[in-house]
């Protein structure tokens, strides 16, 4: 590491065949790409692939963090503060810190999605926390006393539940 800019010293590479991927519900998965620790915590980045139907990630925020979102395929609806809003492939959205959010592939689609934190958040944990939840091996207590450590802050949204209920 650079002591200096705290960035890292060397690229980082991340071939397909040897991304870890979880399972964190029945009809999504994350591919874990890079966490804070390997860039020096300039950026963690995932790929999150939805089937249709799946409900995607409850509304929240991150007090830390900017949180970006590129449309690799499909279309997303995003919840962003009280506006929801539709990406198509190549779209790209970022959502600042504080400022409530909420993703799942948009009705009848299927998506996939590169997600990027910057400055980097150690998140790789939470992911498999949500694995283990999903596999019953955790619970979603675990998940809601795991906010202050991963910066995720969950809250009911009455937009959200409303556009859910849409499908």
């Amino acid at each position: 590491m650079n002591a200096v800019t705290n960035q890292p010293t060397a690229p980082v590479l991340v071939r397909a065949a040897d991304a870890e991927s979880l399972q964190d519900g029945a009809t999504s998965l994350i591919t874990l790409l890079a966490d804070a620790g390997a860039t020096g915590g300039a950026l963690t980045a995932n790929k999150a692939t939805f089937q249709k139907g799946s409900p995607g990630a409850p509304a929240h925020f991150h007090t830390k963090a900017t949180e970006m979102f590129f449309v690799l395929d499909g279309a997303m609806r995003i919840l962003v503060d009280e506006e929801i809003v539709t990406l198509g492939k190549g779209d790209f959205l970022t959502v600042p810190p504080t400022v409530p959010h909420a993703f799942a592939p948009a009705p009848g689609s299927e998506a996939e999605m590169l997600v990027v934190f910057t400055p980097g958040l150690h998140r790789f944990d939470y992911y498999r926390l949500l694995e283990r939840v999903y596999r019953g091996e955790a619970t979603v207590q675990d998940i809601r006393d795991s906010s202050q450590q991963y910066d995720n802050h969950y809250f009911d949204s009455p937009v959200w539940a409303k556009a859910l209920a849409q499908r």
